[in-house]
């Protein structure tokens, strides 16, 4: 489980037990809170597949040549993992609003990481939507990554878009539901 995940159950946990004495339906309240904070900062182990691995769960509501787009919904798995092997090159933080994460072209709050691997660079982007208030960025600059590693997590949010070299497409289809960690892209060998 996610730290801040943590930190909120005690939270909702301890002033359940606070408002016990005080309202009961408010402790009820509480409770249920922590219950749904343990459930939403889940963090399962995966089986990480061959190829491109998919950096998030949640619906592809956008796919191109070299650009796939997953919308998260509240009931997904937050934790965000590397699509690749390779080297953190860069990452770039992009303050912005906090408009729902279904509007396309208004500019969200993002976070930006490119991963340099032996075929090329692949780039992971983490953007925040309404609820989603904080993007939580776990790798830094000039580290290594393995494929399926955990990098990050929207907390409450939203979208994550992977875009791939030229030289790999894409094995999956619009409107298909996916796992961080499962197979979404492979090699072209034809471009090879």
């Amino acid at each position: 489980m996610e730290r801040t995940g943590i930190k909120m159950i005690l939270l909702f946990l301890g002033l359940s037990l606070i408002s016990l004495i005080l309202y009961l339906p408010l402790s009820i309240l509480f409770l249920s809170l922590s219950v749904f904070t343990a459930f939403f900062f889940r963090d399962p182990e995966r089986r990480i597949g061959d190829g491109v691995v998919s950096p998030a769960d949640g619906r592809i509501d956008y796919l191109s040549e070299n650009r796939l787009e997953i919308f998260m919904g509240l009931l997904d798995c937050h934790v965000n993992r590397s699509p690749c092997d390779g080297v953190v090159e860069r990452i770039e933080y992009i303050p912005g609003k906090f408009m729902p994460a279904f509007l396309k072209g208004i500019r969200n709050e993002t976070n930006r990481i490119w991963i340099r691997s032996k075929d090329g660079v692949f780039v992971v982007e983490q953007i925040a939507g309404f609820l989603a208030r904080r993007i939580i960025c776990y790798v830094r600059e000039k580290e290594s990554v393995r494929k399926g590693q955990r990098i990050g997590m929207i907390v409450f949010g939203s979208r994550v878009t992977l875009q791939i070299p030229e030289n790999y497409r894409f094995v999956v289809k619009k409107g298909e539901k996916i796992k961080a960690g499962e197979t979404v892209a492979i090699r072209d060998e034809k471009t090879s």
